[in-house]
């Protein structure tokens, strides 16, 4: 364990990202404060973040929920950072509706750090769709790109909208509300995110990364230029941001883009044991070619990212395999 670093606040703390950055900050000597919703039967299994080392003594978890903003003022109170990473989950509800739960929930919280006085940083997780969605030609892109929301309600997917407009929205609205108040906000944007994870359900990045392993081919048609990067990476990316005296607004956390085909390669060099397609099985593959995502701003206040596409594939199927999903 390290140092004691004091109390922050993780929002969402039963995702994949959030339960992850959770244990990495009890490993850098942080006490957490978490929300989770609320749980009347008592039904979710915990145990996964209780058990955590350090947990015992220095993680507290509350109830919280977007739709009630005021519920997270006890998880934040006395906090010195909160990351915020909990999303809306009902994508049944139209998109106005979910889209408003997302921003009022991030500014309800916003409200909530200012209020408690003890707030210093307030680090908002963030989307490469808030980024990529522009209907803009370029290979790479970086943080001066925005997703164009009326571009996305027009030519993207139905059912990818809402998340792509709940994550831009939420992540302008954050930063003007700091810039408003006086309050450090800074945003993470990673791409595909994967590698191993404590929590219990499969993650939806990490099914997506390994679409090849799985064969799921209704995937193959997003992964034509994928970004992508570990975890771990991002865990660490997150902490560096809250720590790093001068961090301003947005941060790309991108380690590797790869092609479908090079994606091929990698694996069946590796993993000869799965039925990965051909590279040229896969050149008929039609789909929208994502630019990939320069890193260069984090990169250059220091921060190094310690994890390349092959661990990020090895990780992330030896986890899979050791929780029964491969």
């Amino acid at each position: 364990m390290g140092e004691e670093k004091g109390t922050v606040c993780v929002t969402g703390g039963t995702g994949f990202i959030a339960s992850w950055l959770i244990k990495r900050l009890l490993g850098e000597g942080y006490s957490v404060h978490t929300t989770v919703r609320a749980d009347p039967g008592n039904q979710r299994d915990l145990s996964f973040l209780t058990s955590l080392q350090g947990a015992a003594e220095k993680l507290k978890i509350f109830d919280a929920d977007l739709s009630d903003p005021d519920s997270f003022a006890a998880a934040i109170e006395g906090s010195k950072g909160v990351f915020h990473l909990a999303s809306p989950l009902d994508f049944t509800v139209p998109k106005e509706v979910f889209t408003e739960t997302a921003i009022s929930g991030t500014l309800g919280i916003l409200k909530a750090c200012l209020k408690s006085g003890s707030v210093k940083r307030f680090v908002y997780t963030s989307s490469q769709a808030a980024v990529i969605f522009n209907g803009r030609d370029a290979e790479t892109m970086d943080e001066s790109f925005w997703a164009d929301v009326d571009f996305v309600g027009e030519k993207q997917h139905p059912n990818q909208q809402p998340y792509t407009i709940s994550k831009t929205l939420p992540e302008r609205a954050a930063l003007e509300y700091g810039a408003r108040h006086g309050l450090e906000v800074v945003t993470v944007i990673p791409p595909l995110v994967a590698g191993p994870f404590i929590c219990p359900k499969f993650p939806g990045s990490v099914r997506s990364v390994l679409a090849l392993v799985l064969g799921e081919q209704r995937q193959y048609s997003y992964l034509l230029n994928t970004s992508m990067v570990h975890v771990d990476d991002l865990a660490r990316a997150h902490i560096f941001l809250l720590e790093y005296p001068d961090a301003k607004g947005r941060y790309i956390c991108s380690s590797d883009t790869i092609s479908l085909q090079k994606m091929s390669e990698l694996l069946r060099a590796k993993y000869p044991e799965f039925p990965i397609p051909t590279p040229e099985s896969l050149s008929e593959i039609k789909g929208e070619k994502y630019p990939g995502l320069s890193s260069k701003k984090l990169l250059d206040t220091g921060f190094k990212l310690n994890y390349g596409v092959d661990q990020i594939f090895d990780d992330s199927i030896r986890c899979s395999k050791e929780k029964g999903y491969l």
